[in-house]
């Protein structure tokens, strides 16, 4: 390893602990992490030692940023959307429907994770985050509890993406890659469910007393409930689209989103104190540029074969130590790519073992709050969730990823046979 790979590694971990120490600097972390994301391939373009090796920088920094700009269209849509069902009340008036208006602090953590869980299996993360955290605010609990409900919804959302397809990017490659059969995906709910209710019980430790919605006025016009078919319908039709004809996810939300303004701009009147398009503008770009920091990261990490180096020492291991330390790993780092280094390396994996790892790189991200779309949506939205407070539960975490990849080894080598 060189001179300059050194250096950029650790810009990385300086990085990351701006991040973990955001509280004592009092400098807000999407504004550390874009500016070192940034210096980090200006450091690549200086360091190249001639124009071959500058075209290569770019075409590098050309496919991190397209990336990029898929994920930040699909997050605009989706925040889009879910800003609007906030604002009218929809979310609120779901949860009414579907939870109890008072119950037991413990019940309404289990319920939290189950729904998270269930909807991530069905929708993508983004959108399934997003949802799961206008619930949590739907209730009157205390600041703490509202910090468990949280982390339950990451690994939650993290542990349902990962038996469909549909929910997770790394167990899509994996599929594609041609190792694992759906039926065989369909398994991974089994241990996921077992670990998200395990983290819930654990959760429910010391909680007493119980909670209740807070009331909403439910006025929806027809445009609010047009609006809202139309999002379970782009959801819907965004799985249907990507199986069948390989359409990316991102350009049947914008469709969607597109839908949502042709609807409110021919239904809304200009007396109306608020438009339809400006609930775009309710986004939180923190959000947006915290990603964009982060990826411009993991992508030049990426572009000095540190996440190759880690695929070589993945191989040195056994397949069933080596892939929670994956899990692990994905913690830190992007699992996509780390997902895509490993494919690449073609490890010598039975199905079993590719289960495995499709759990724990889905998983295992979980453990730390910048370590999937789901945390870092999470640490952006709900204020005075830092890194710091979500590590408080890494024992927890930790516990639960760790029973539900042993489970996950159990169950695939009985449906495998290996």
């Amino acid at each position: 390893m060189n001179l300059l790979s050194v250096a950029l590694i650790l810009l990385a971990l300086l990085a990351l602990l701006s991040i973990i120490f955001e509280e004592v600097i009092h400098v807000n972390k999407a504004k550390t992490t874009l500016f070192i994301g940034c210096l980090a391939w200006i450091i690549l373009f200086i360091a190249a030692p001639g124009a071959e090796q500058q075209q290569e920088v770019l075409h590098a920094l050309n496919e991190n940023l397209l990336e990029i700009a898929s994920l930040w269209l699909f997050l605009m849509s989706t925040m889009t959307f879910v800003a609007y069902l906030n604002a009218k009340g929809m979310i609120q008036s779901v949860v009414q429907k579907i939870f109890p208006s008072e119950l037991p602090v413990k019940a309404l953590l289990l319920m939290v994770a189950i729904f998270s869980l269930v909807l991530s299996a069905i929708c993508d993360n983004v959108t399934a985050t997003l949802v799961s955290l206008g619930l949590v605010q739907a209730f009157s609990v205390e600041r703490e509890v509202k910090f468990k409900m949280a982390a339950l919804v990451v690994f939650s959302v993290n542990s349902g993406g990962v038996a469909l397809i549909t929910g997770d990017v790394t167990t899509l490659m994996i599929f594609l890659a041609g190792h694992v059969t759906m039926v065989e995906l369909v398994t991974l709910l089994v241990p996921s469910l077992v670990s998200v209710v395990l983290l819930a019980i654990i959760f429910t430790w010391g909680s007493k007393g119980r909670v209740s919605t807070t009331p909403v006025e439910l006025t929806f016009t027809r445009v609010d409930v047009a609006i809202t078919a139309i999002f379970f319908a782009t959801i819907v039709c965004t799985m249907i689209f990507n199986v069948l004809f390989g359409i990316p996810p991102v350009l049947t939300f914008l469709t969607g989103l597109s839908l949502m303004f042709l609807v409110g701009r021919m239904s809304v009147t200009d007396s109306e104190q608020t438009q339809v398009l400006e609930y775009i503008r309710q986004i939180e770009y923190d959000t947006l540029l915290f990603f964009l920091g982060i990826l411009l990261i993991v992508g030049m990490l990426q572009q000095i074969d540190v996440l190759t180096q880690l695929a070589h020492w993945y191989m040195l291991l056994a397949p069933e130590y080596a892939n929670f330390v994956a899990g692990v790993v994905s913690s830190i780092l992007d699992n996509v790519p780390l997902t895509a280094a490993l494919l690449k390396a073609n490890p010598a994996l039975d199905e079993r073992n590719w289960l495995g790892l499709t759990y724990a790189v889905g998983v295992g991200g979980s453990l730390l709050i910048i370590g999937s779309a789901a945390g870092i949506i999470v640490m952006s939205k709900l204020e005075g969730m830092t890194f710091g407070r979500y590590i408080r539960f890494l024992p927890a975490l930790a516990l639960s990823y760790s029973v539900g990849y042993a489970l996950t080894l159990l169950l695939a080598g009985i449906v495998t046979g290996t």
